[in-house]
């Protein structure tokens, strides 16, 4: 698990950004689509790219053979921002959205960093202040790109980022439990899992505890304290581009709010948020009136 941008089948290498966000089947899909078109490619090819780097991570192979993909990465685009030519359709569309909206290269190695603590053994059990620090990396910098795209680069649209971005890495935790489980990931934080009297950091025993909703509950807390977080960061400010992101939080929030009414007992069961919910969502909040979470 790595951004909250990606989650579906890995596609052919030889996709174009757009293909592979239609591809994917996101809830993130719509409120991309209906951007104007520039901004639309920029947000594809940031989303294109955090798929690849997230296939890297999660996909079979050594540690070492990982950590040395990524590292080409950093270096290509490394070397977008040096001048250097895109080598193939991901990074010459990234390149496109680097030069047209100025994105920050800090917060695309920050994706890469983020990508590297899912590699080995990758999160099991991690300290919250860790846990925090892979959700800034991989989701945070995502908004933090995002803003940019949306020409809405300040302090109060800088702390949205921030804060959404948390939340949609905590309710994607939430919502991954059993897939991560599979890959031998724990994101459930270790304060979380004692308070619930779970101490072991092995994943399919913490998903097997008797008290696993008790440390669910406590990670769906801090989302929700994330999004109130969010919500305030930009309260009268949600008009303009910004209507894409408002989107995202208001279907990342309905997403949270289902998980806890299915409950904890069964983590393998799916909840989603369907392709057509989705795009009523995006209509709505690009039309002014977002609907409520």
């Amino acid at each position: 698990m790595t951004s909250p941008l990606t989650h579906a089948a890995t596609p052919p290498c030889a996709e174009s950004p757009s293909m592979v966000a239609q591809r994917s089947g996101s809830s993130f899909y719509w409120p991309m689509r209906l951007l104007p078109r520039s901004k639309r490619a920029a947000m594809f090819a940031i989303y294109a790219f955090c798929r690849r780097i997230d296939d890297i991570a999660d996909e079979p192979g050594s540690p070492a053979a990982k950590r040395a993909a990524l590292a080409q990465w950093r270096r290509d685009i490394h070397e977008i921002y040096s001048g250097g030519a895109a080598t193939n359709p991901v990074s010459a569309a990234l390149k496109d959205a680097i030069d047209r909206y100025g994105l920050p290269r800090a917060e695309l190695d920050a994706l890469i960093d983020g990508m590297t603590m899912d590699v080995g053994a990758g999160l099991r059990a991690p300290d919250l202040a860790t846990l925090r620090t892979y959700c800034r990396r991989v989701a945070g910098a995502v908004g933090m790109l995002a803003i940019r795209v949306f020409d809405r680069a300040d302090s109060d649209t800088e702390a949205f980022a921030l804060a959404l971005g948390e939340a949609l890495q905590l309710t994607n935790i939430l919502r991954d439990l059993s897939e991560d489980a599979a890959l031998g990931r724990l994101y459930l934080p270790r304060e979380a899992l004692a308070l619930a009297g779970i101490h072991t950091q092995i994943p399919e025993e913490a998903l097997a505890h008797p008290n696993l909703a008790r440390a669910c509950e406590a990670v769906a807390d801090l989302a929700e304290a994330d999004f109130a977080d969010a919500r305030d960061a930009i309260a009268g400010k949600t008009g303009g581009s910004l209507w894409a992101a408002v989107a995202m939080m208001v279907l990342y929030h309905r997403l949270l709010r289902r998980l806890r009414a299915r409950g904890w007992r069964d983590p393998s069961e799916r909840v989603r948020v369907g392709r057509r919910e989705s795009a009523w969502v995006a209509l709505r909040c690009l039309l002014g009136s977002p609907p409520a979470a």
